[in-house]
């Protein structure tokens, strides 16, 4: 899209239009978008036509001038509703650019809007007051997943080319499964967190979701800049290195890993999951690679210490004690166990975790890349989670998504790979985890099996309405 508009064979204010006209027809069925920038949209989309006239050399235009991309709505845009998810800020107005934000604009891209998440981007679904539910395109019974499922939905129901997500316990992958579509949680301190959110505990990443490797590797190319003030630094590209250069690289012959042992206890991994799992293990090795179990290193042991961050990091969004009755039972739950928390309970939670990856860290680093599941069971019906009391809200949470926090804990890179869709047309993801560093590794090896089994062609029924 981006080089048939710098080649003026497409028009940024009818791309614009296309997307804002599909977003006005099927956004109340998928719930993807909690607000629409359809008057800033068309406004920079006249722009971004006006300067493909005039420039001297189109080449020389921004990578992905005059783009739409939405943002998701825990990152902030200037003059632009800012709701976090919640009744709590429905009346918010953004007061300054996310970094992520400034380097989308910098890059050209047009902002059709926010994509909608569940409240403080807690939970694994996008169930929340403000609005419908954001359901997979594949089944609207069924949830979009979270906490990108609004950008997960707008992409995988054509209601936005590509999109911006993040990732803090699996909230790229988990929604990027359910809808079908590749999702990178890239190497902690890739992309900046700032300025106003901080990444004390550095389990969040921000990250691109889309329907093929390159649109996702030209996505983290803008994306990927580090900022100043961010705490955590991703080991940088080499000279003229980029990600979207390893899309359209051979990855070689790779050592592979595998595991389906889930790190919480009582998970069951379902026969769909399992039969993905195994088909993309089959197909990599088809492809030349090497596949080999992975030992058992990061457990059930640390999911308690993951959940204590987790429970402190949903008192880091201040709310006023006036408006504390406006929160979701299960926020309201998880920020009571968080600030029950000690300060020598928090320091032990890290130094345990720490002292995990310095075991696990030298058996990983043994692997090009590792094959898990990315979830245990097939998209989950709304209401599956958000209608239960919050202690077993969480637990079916846990039990739901056992593989993916894993690598927000070591901060290593992991994408969602959509190889499967089971009996029912329901998509199956795959995830790929690999080295500190390793984003391109996993894109090289990603767009070998899409090439080797492409999915572009799988579109929900929704597409063509």
């Amino acid at each position: 899209m981006a080089a048939a508009i710098r080649a003026g064979e497409l028009s940024p204010v009818e791309v614009a239009a296309h997307y804002l006209d599909r977003i006005e027809r099927l956004n109340p069925q998928v719930g993807a978008y909690t607000t629409v920038t359809a008057e800033l949209a068309v406004e920079r989309a006249r722009l971004a036509e006006k300067q493909v006239r005039e420039a001297a050399d189109p080449r020389d235009l921004p990578p992905l001038h005059g783009v739409p991309i939405p943002v998701k709505d825990l990152n902030m845009v200037r003059g632009v509703r800012m709701t976090f998810g919640s009744k709590v800020f429905d009346e918010l107005s953004g007061f300054a650019d996310d970094n992520v934000v400034l380097l989308l604009r910098e890059a050209g891209s047009v902002l059709l809007g926010k994509t909608a998440t569940p409240e403080f981007g807690l939970p694994c679904y996008t169930e929340n007051a403000l609005g419908p539910p954001a359901r997979t395109p594949w089944d609207l019974s069924r949830s979009a997943g979270g906490s990108s499922g609004g950008a997960a939905a707008a992409v995988a129901a054509g209601l936005a080319p590509v999109a911006q997500g993040s990732d803090g316990g699996g909230s790229i992958r988990i929604p990027s499964s359910v809808c079908g579509l590749f999702g990178i949680k890239p190497t902690r301190g890739r992309v900046s967190q700032g300025p106003i959110v901080p990444d004390l505990f550095g389990l969040s990443a921000n990250g691109p979701i889309a329907r093929t490797v390159r649109d996702a590797a030209a996505l983290l190319d803008v994306m990927a800049r580090p900022m100043p003030g961010d705490l955590y630094l991703a080991p940088p590209l080499a000279a003229g290195e980029t990600f979207l250069g390893h899309a359209d690289r051979p990855p070689g012959r790779l050592r592979i890993a595998r595991s389906r042992e889930p790190a919480v206890a009582g998970a069951e991994v379902h026969p769909d999951c399992v039969a993905a799992y195994e088909e993309a293990g089959l197909l990599l090795e088809e492809l030349g690679h090497e596949v080999v179990e992975l030992p058992s290193l990061l457990g059930p042991e640390l999911v308690p210490h993951f959940v204590l961050l987790w429970g402190v990091m949903a008192t880091l969004t201040p709310v006023p004690a006036e408006s504390e009755h406006l929160l979701q039972p299960l926020t309201r739950w998880l920020r009571e166990r968080g600030h029950a928390v000690t300060a020598p309970q928090l320091f032990q939670a890290h130094a345990a975790l720490q002292a995990a990856l310095r075991t696990a860290f030298p058996v990983m680093n043994g692997f090009d890349a590792i094959l898990h599941p990315t979830l245990a069971q097939p998209p989950a019906p709304i209401g599956y989670f958000h209608d239960q009391e919050p202690e077993e809200n969480f637990e079916r949470q846990m039990r739901f998504t056992p593989f993916c926090a894993a690598y927000n804990i070591s901060g290593q890179p992991a994408v969602n790979v959509p190889l499967h869709w089971n009996a029912d047309g329901l998509p199956i993801g795959v995830m790929l985890a690999g080295r500190l560093g390793g984003e391109g590794t996993l894109i090289s090896l990603a767009a070998q099996l899409e090439e080797a089994r492409p999915w572009i062609d799988r579109k929900p029924p929704i597409w063509d309405e």
